[in-house]
C-alpha cells in the first residue's frame, strides 16, 4: 500500500467516525455553523473591528484586498484543487454508498478536495489575526477555533473527508497570512509621514 493509499484509508475512517457521530441537536448545530448567511453578523463585526483599531482609511484599503483574498480562497480552492486533484467527495463516493449520513438533501458539486467553506474561514481567520497584530491574545484562539468549527462541520455533515478540511483551511490561512501582510504594508504606505 502506498503512502497516498494509506493517508486515504486514515482519512475514510476518520470522516467515518466524525459523520457517524451523529444526533438531531448536532444535526441542526452543524447546518447552522455551515450556513455563510449565520455569519454575516461576524463578517460585518471583522469591518467594524479593522475600523476601531485602524481607522477609515484601513477600512477603505480593507474591502477590496478583502474581495481579492477571498477570491484566490474561493476560486483558488475550486481551480488548483478540485478541478485537478478531482477527488469524489465522501456522499459521492460508491465505495460509502449507504454510509454517510448526509444532512442536508444535497451533497454538493461532484469533488471535494479541498473545502472552499475551510479555505475562506481560514483566510478570513488568518487575516484578522494578522490585522490585529495577535492582540488579544485570545483573539488567536477564538478565531481559530470559530473556522475550525465551521470546517468540522463540513465533516460532520458528510460532503468533507477531514483532509479536505485540513488542506483546504492550510491552503486559506496562507491566503489570509499573506492578505494581512499586504494589507500592512498598504497601512504604512498610506499613514502621513511624521517627518
Amino acid at each position: 500500500m502506498s503512502i497516498w493509499e494509506r493517508l486515504d484509508a486514515i482519512d475514510r475512517e476518520a470522516f467515518l467516525a466524525i459523520n457517524g457521530a451523529h444526533s438531531p441537536f448536532f444535526d441542526v448545530l452543524m447546518e447552522a455553523a455551515s450556513s455563510m448567511v449565520l455569519w454575516f453578523p461576524i463578517y460585518a463585526f471583522f469591518l467594524w473591528v479593522i475600523l476601531k483599531r485602524q481607522g477609515d482609511r484601513a477600512l477603505l484599503w480593507s474591502l477590496p484586498l478583502i474581495t481579492v483574498m477571498i477570491l484566490f480562497s474561493d476560486k483558488g480552492s475550486v481551480m488548483l484543487f478540485k478541478e485537478t486533484v478531482e477527488r469524489l467527495r465522501p456522499c459521492h463516493e460508491p465505495s460509502l454508498q449507504g454510509l454517510v449520513h448526509l444532512v442536508y438533501k444535497e451533497c454538493g458539486g461532484q469533488f471535494g478536495f479541498v473545502s472552499s467553506h475551510a479555505s475562506n474561514h481560514f483566510a478570513i481567520a488568518a487575516f484578522m489575526v494578522g490585522v490585529l497584530n495577535r492582540r488579544p491574545r485570545w483573539a488567536v484562539s477564538a478565531l481559530l477555533a470559530w473556522a475550525g468549527i465551521i470546517a468540522y462541520s463540513r465533516v460532520y455533515l458528510g460532503v468533507h473527508y477531514p483532509g479536505d478540511v485540513l488542506v483546504g483551511g492550510l491552503y486559506g490561512a496562507t491566503i489570509g497570512s499573506l492578505s494581512a501582510l499586504t494589507f500592512h504594508r498598504f497601512i504604512a504606505k498610506a499613514r502621513p509621514s511624521t517627518a
